[in-house]
């Protein structure tokens, strides 16, 4: 990576406003849009950066439009990258000074949970962050010579710097992500050891719907503190917001009139769950007003007064109804909620100032500890007759996770909702293959009227022709209804398309032969034999492949260092193959293999994510550069900073993706 800012700015004044990661996802939406019509020019600019945060969404066209005129009046002139660059820093400067966010960051482009805190960082944030990490990895064997940080210090960032903080935390968020034999913690880490923590880190990051597009390795090692608590605020939030689903806490049917309502309820991103709790409480409340926000709909603490009065009456204090200055009002909140028990680390002023993060982690602090919801609603009993379809939701999970690690311009919750409108398939399309996507007939959102959507879906379908899915009796109106199978194997065909171009693209000595399956499963076995195993899998469907061997002998084979084998089971027991799973994982993770499949995808051999597996370990081992790609007797520091891949397959008998 060192040099590839160089490579692609020239001015020291532009490569000192971005990071590397930055620079390359902003080329490629420069490339996109130049790709439209062959040139970019300064009158194209005005409609073409909609598709950028913050210069899209908090500017008109016609008032970038006017902005970019009155700084450049020669509209024909062609535009290069660097100029492009300028332009945007001038716009995001522009739309920043409306809005009254902090001023210039690059990576505000990207999805705002990273980059909320841009490259200004809130100290309130970070001690609120610092709280919650003393508290929840106060008893870790390894971590406990560091805490508890001091909060008003820059400790963490030094701390975070061999990445096994992180590592830990994401096992705090969603508990059994990372296998702990993975992580390397001993006292002092080399500087490959450091590089493969942080590497696990990001990748299983993504795995549990963190948006990392705009943070690489380098961010870690150079303690760049804005990425870094970014980074951290997601975890925290994934954590803070687990329990906000039915299959959690069922008791959440209580928010809805019937049983009509309940998938609708499924369907809502977990702090639009939240939001609707807290507003059912407060109609019990003399509270009037609602609840839209976690920043200025609260600052006032009103809304807060009431929320704890219905909830914990008995701490309730009458003052805190009575005071006029929200600053008391605030400071007597939190009072009650100490006496309620409820763990929170915002102060007074960090509720008055409107701090979304730290409200919203607030609120689900009160909702952890005492929801008051009922136990003995009616319709819990409604839940046991959804159906319960597993593997429909795994795979819904795997297609949400990987779409949100390209970096569009909109985070998704869910497939089958978020997707309807046909924008982020586009996005995703051209994301896959760059310059496929007409935008000058696509309809942005918000999108009110259907049959605009269906004319966004339509384009969906055609591009899917196009690249020779299959897609017999799929119309674009399927994926405005929400048709879950029939998105679901569009999804599976579009990640299968996107492996087989990144490894066509590799596989530079098979002159543009189309890579197959059969070339993936033949080069795994091949992997593992020349190792001097006997292993080998017959399909990507072999039961065999239940109790991990192979996958383990196959990352030994591309990476001798990998695998600890003392830590490998017999895999006999549905336990020891679980943890053979987990550990595969981890360590396909920590070479750079960017996968979001479960450790139960491998002991039940779900064929589709044993594909992705296979693909990923393929497209990480031949992207490493001929002198550096591990050899039998290798110990070397090889690079594993690469692109990685996202979960995807290959062949469409393989992956039953065809809808007749």
């Amino acid at each position: 990576m060192a040099g590839y800012v160089g490579i692609l700015v020239s001015d020291p004044w532009l490569q000192n406003q971005f990071t590397q990661v930055e620079l390359r996802s902003l080329k490629t939406h420069f490339t996109s849009m130049r790709r439209e019509s062959g040139k970019l020019t300064v009158e194209d600019l005005a409609s073409r950066m909609s598709r950028l945060k913050v210069v899209g969404e908090n500017l008109s066209e016609q008032e970038r439009a006017d902005f970019i005129a009155d700084l450049y009046p020669n509209l024909n002139d062609e535009v290069d990258f660097e100029f492009f660059l300028k332009v945007y820093l001038k716009l995001h400067a522009h739309a920043s000074a409306r809005t009254g966010s902090p001023a210039k960051n690059s990576s505000a482009f990207l999805k705002a949970a990273t980059t909320t805190l841009l490259h200004t960082i809130s100290e309130s944030e970070k001690a609120s962050y610092v709280a919650h990490i003393n508290n929840y990895l106060a008893q870790d064997g390894f971590l406990n010579k560091y805490l508890p940080i001091n909060p008003s210090s820059n400790d963490l960032f030094e701390i975070v710097k061999d990445g096994v903080l992180l590592c830990k935390l994401i096992n705090v968020a969603v508990p059994g992500t990372i296998d702990e034999r993975a992580i390397n913690t001993k006292r002092l880490l080399n500087p490959w050891e450091r590089n493969e923590n942080h590497t696990l880190c990001l990748n299983s990051a993504k795995a549990i719907g963190c948006t990392v597009v705009n943070i690489g390795t380098q961010d870690f090692i150079e303690g760049r503190r804005h990425l870094v608590l970014g980074l951290i605020s997601q975890i925290i939030k994934i954590q803070l917001l687990a329990d906000l689903n039915l299959k959690k806490t069922p008791q959440l049917v209580e928010l809805v009139d019937d049983s009509k309502d309940v998938e609708e309820l499924m369907s809502l991103p977990p702090e639009k769950i939240l939001l609707r709790w807290m507003n059912f409480q407060l109609k019990k409340s003399p509270y009037k007003k609602i609840v839209s926000n976690f920043s200025t709909d609260v600052k006032d603490a009103e809304a807060y007064a009431h929320l704890l009065n219905v909830l914990a009456p008995e701490h309730s204090n009458p003052s805190t109804l009575t005071v006029k200055d929200p600053f008391q009002r605030a400071k007597l909140v939190l009072e009650h909620a100490d006496r309620m028990g409820c763990k929170r680390y915002l102060t007074a002023k960090d509720i008055v100032d409107g701090s979304p993060n730290l409200n919203l982690a607030f609120v689900a602090h009160i909702f952890q500890h005492r929801n008051g919801l009922s136990t003995q609603t009616k319709q819990i009993s409604f839940l046991e007759t959804l159906p319960d379809d597993a593997q429909v939701s795994r795979e819904e999970r795997v297609f949400r996770f990987w779409i949100n690690s390209l970096g569009n311009s909109t985070y998704i919750d869910n497939v089958f909702e978020d997707l309807r409108n046909g924008w982020i398939l586009l996005e995703t399309l051209d994301k896959v293959s760059p310059g496929i996507v007409n935008w000058k007939i696509a309809n942005r959102p918000p999108i009110k009227l259907p049959f605009k959507k269906v004319e966004n879906c339509n384009q969906v379908v055609k591009i899917g022709k196009q690249l020779k899915f299959s897609l017999v009796n799929i119309a674009g109106n399927d994926i405005v209804q929400g048709n879950k199978k029939l998105i679901l194997a569009y999804l599976w065909q579009l990640m299968r398309y996107n492996i087989l171009q990144l490894l066509k693209n590799l596989r530079f000595h098979s002159h543009g032969k189309e890579i197959t399956d059969v070339d993936i499963l033949r080069w795994a076995n091949t992997k593992v034999s020349d190792s001097g195993s006997q292993s080998r899998m017959d399909s990507f469907k072999d039961k065999s492949l239940s109790d991990g061997i192979f996958f383990l002998e196959l990352l030994s084979a591309v990476q001798p260092r990998s695998v600890n084998w003392s830590l490998v089971t017999k895999g006999v027991t549905d336990e020891q193959k679980k943890m053979n799973a987990t550990y595969i994982i981890s360590i396909a993770r920590k070479l750079g293999c960017s996968i979001f499949l479960l450790p139960e995808d491998i002991t039940e051999v779900n064929q589709k994510m044993i594909l992705t597996l296979t693909a990923s370990i393929m497209y990480w081992f031949l992207k490493q550069p001929v002198e550096e790609k591990p050899s039998a007797t290798s110990d070397s520091e090889n690079g594993s900073q690469v692109e990685t891949i996202s979960n995807s397959t290959t062949d469409d008998s393989a992956s039953e993706s065809s809808v007749e």
